[in-house]
């Protein structure tokens, strides 16, 4: 007889996938399941398609999806996901919630319910080439060049810099990328970290959107030219997402990045990657006048509204956010949630940066928790894309971004 499907909604990643699939063959060995597992893995615009704009978590197409940070008020305010507090009452996760630091929980926290457990974490940060950065050879040559110490970048102009040196086509080696696809995710979250690196912020004094500021300027106005540079940057960075860029520093084709902790972990476990035990991590770069803050976004484990198979879609989660499987996702190359991994010694064994997840995260920012972001986001994705691809004035860009902000918000 035919088994009944349990279908999950996954984003397209190689470890998200291995992982959901190996601890979903472990949960049917314990619970003797029945069900059988469909799980698709799908790029950012066709999962979000999928699960709220056409309403696929409310009309029960899925049991189970992953969601990330920048759509789970959307998801709340649509009544797309279901409360876990009465599951959570009869049965909780292991060591809930002390497991978890708290700025992995309050996300998902709604008017006292909480509707997601954590997935997948890791905090923008450097991720850099160690063994060049390291080397007397490369120490001797940049101070040649450049009359000083060879240095990880803390400020964007010093990454520029130091990109430009590393930048090797003939070696097939670029010194940095920035993850530039328009998917309405790498570009803002770009955007967000320009400006916060630089002292600014998103809110006005009275909490409202507000990207047309003189710190977004400034921003932008480096965005574009470092986007423009061709001695520095990877030729292909208009088309990659975030995980195009991991998988490209993986592949040894670049010096640094900044991008999620994770892109680092997996070039550590990647069966292919050419920098395993080259890499290390730090403090995003900053602004002249701001500190390198980093951006904390996660993904985490909903239930569909509509779910036929609510009790089982529970069971399943609360297995597979127990301690053995965060450090399971470690090890296929995502990023445990759970302070027992980050600190675990067979983790930093494998990952020697892994501790450092409990620093980055005390100086992280997120974005906004408003039900309309993805409108908003869409508009700051448009700013990107125009800063990058014109000539057009950047405070006029703004300007005019501004006034279809207004109109969302209003």
């Amino acid at each position: 007889m035919k088994k009944p499907k349990f279908k999950i909604a996954v984003r397209k990643f190689d470890a998200f996938e291995s992982s959901i699939a190996a601890i979903w063959d472990s949960f049917c060995q314990k619970t003797n399941c029945n069900f059988e597992l469909e799980a698709v893995a799908l790029d950012l615009h066709p999962l979000y398609d999928t699960i709220l704009k056409n309403k696929g978590l409310a009309n029960g197409d899925w049991d189970v999806s992953l969601i990330n940070t920048d759509w789970i008020t959307e998801a709340y305010a649509t009544q797309a996901i279901e409360d876990l507090t009465p599951y959570i009452a009869k049965k909780a996760p292991e060591n809930f919630p002390e497991g978890w630091s708290e700025s992995l929980l309050y996300k998902q926290r709604f008017n006292g319910g909480t509707y997601g457990l954590p997935f997948h974490d890791g905090p923008e940060c450097l991720i850099y080439r160690k063994d060049l950065f390291e080397s007397i050879d490369e120490g001797v040559a940049f101070y040649r060049d450049y009359g000083k110490p060879l240095q990880v970048p803390q400020t964007w102009d010093d990454l520029m810099e130091v990109a430009e040196f590393f930048n090797r086509p003939e070696e097939n080696l670029y010194g940095t990328t920035f993850a530039a696809y328009p998917d309405g995710h790498n570009t803002v979250f770009d955007f967000c970290l320009q400006l916060w690196t630089r002292g600014g912020d998103l809110f006005d004094a009275n909490k409202k959107i507000k990207i047309n500021t003189a710190v977004a300027v400034e921003g932008m106005e480096f965005y574009r030219k470092a986007l423009q540079n061709t001695d520095a940057i990877h030729p292909d960075s208009r088309n990659f997402d975030s995980v195009k860029s991991g998988m490209a520093f993986a592949n040894g084709n670049l010096a640094m990045m900044v991008n999620w902790f994770g892109f680092a972990s997996f070039s550590e476990v990647y069966a292919d990657s050419k920098v395993k035990g080259k890499v290390d991590v730090t403090n995003v770069p900053a602004g002249p006048n701001g500190e390198g803050v980093s951006l904390n976004a996660y993904w985490m484990y909903v239930i569909g509204k509509g779910s036929k198979n609510k009790q089982l879609a529970y069971d399943f989660i609360q297995f597979a956010v127990n301690a053995q499987n965060d450090k399971l996702l470690t090890l296929e190359g995502g990023i445990g949630c759970r302070k027992s991994t980050w600190h675990d010694n067979e983790v930093n064994i494998v990952v020697p940066y892994y501790y450092k997840l409990e620093e980055l995260h005390q100086n992280t920012r997120s974005l906004p928790r408003k039900s309309n972001w993805s409108a908003i986001a869409d508009v700051i994705d448009q700013v990107v894309l125009d800063v990058i691809n014109s000539e057009k004035d950047i405070e006029t860009i703004l300007n005019q971004a501004q006034l279809k902000i207004d109109q969302i918000e209003n």
